[in-house]
């Protein structure tokens, strides 16, 4: 036999995600060099390893028992990778994050500098949503979550990052008339709401409540860059952090709209369970935060206020 590294990489992520669609994003591959890695890597076993009916992938009890080994060998690459940098006196190990999906446009900046001061950290980031942050700190799953809601059933400790300010935002309209009220507004178009567990989704259900706003019409969508589309587009009106979208507000393609009320004002928070033995990346990770963050801000933010 004669796979590669590469292939076993491959492979196992197929075995995880049970989606060559799925394993080609998580590995940013296309699929068809997926599909040729993971062709060549089972034509060298005269069993199958996974077999495709209709479009779902299933693995054969030979195929697990494969991928159970090829999550080993990677780990010992992992392991041989780690050790040759330590003795180099380089920091290893991975560094895990949850974030939320706003959070995209902020946690890159603060990551950048310390990932390129030391080469030998993974970095391991989900973008999900507030709830699923919650979740995956609750469970010890991560190291640090970045959220701009705190929870409120966690013990957590935090490092305040940046200020972000979320306004009601629709499509630049030349006839859009100032100060028009949100039950105005609301008659004609449908409010875009992010979806449930979302931080921006709560303040929008905040600030309806607030200003006593019965929604007629709504639309549901799972992601800020699908918001930001729909809103472009010109199918409603949304509450948003300025954060994700500057460069539209900038660029004319979106206008903020003054209501009472608004803006809503938040910060982004990097925090982690209260009590938790950070391992040697992550200290080092938080060390960097506290001796970085202001100028990190200065340099990339400086916009925001």
């Amino acid at each position: 036999m004669n796979y590669t590294l590469n292939q076993l990489q491959v492979y196992l992520k197929v075995v995880q995600t049970l989606s060559v669609t799925k394993a080609s994003e998580a590995l940013n591959l296309s699929q068809p060099a997926v599909s040729i890695q993971l062709k060549n890597f089972q034509d060298q076993f005269g069993v199958p390893l996974i077999e495709v009916i209709g479009r779902k992938v299933y693995v054969t009890d030979f195929g697990k028992e494969i991928a159970e080994a090829a999550e080993n060998i990677i780990n010992q690459v992992y392991a041989i990778n780690y050790k040759s940098l330590a003795y180099k006196n380089q920091l290893t190990g991975r560094l895990k994050i949850a974030s939320v999906s706003t959070g995209k446009y902020v946690m890159p900046f603060f990551l950048s500098g310390f990932m390129r001061q030391h080469v030998g950290v993974e970095l391991l980031m989900d973008v999900t949503n507030k709830n699923k942050v919650f979740e995956s700190l609750k469970n010890n799953e991560i190291d640090f979550g970045l959220v701009s809601f705190l929870p409120s059933l966690l013990d957590i400790e935090k490092l305040d990052l940046l200020q972000d300010k979320l306004y009601l935002v629709g499509k630049r309209e030349t006839n859009q008339k100032d100060n028009i009220t949100a039950k105005k507004m609301f008659e004609n178009l449908p409010i875009i709401f992010r979806e449930p567990g979302s931080g921006t989704r709560q303040v929008m259900e905040r600030f309806l409540q607030t200003n006593n706003i019965t929604v007629l019409r709504k639309m549901e969508l799972t992601s800020n860059e699908a918001v930001k589309q729909a809103l472009m587009a010109g199918l409603g009106y949304s509450i948003m952090p300025f954060i994700g979208i500057r460069k539209e507000i900038v660029s004319n393609e979106l206008q903020i709209i003054p209501v009472k009320g608004l803006p809503f004002k938040t910060t982004w928070n990097l925090i982690w369970l209260k009590g938790k033995k950070l391992s040697p990346t992550a200290a080092a990770f938080l060390e960097y935060l506290k001796k970085n963050k202001e100028q990190i801000v200065a340099d990339t933010f400086s916009w925001h206020e």
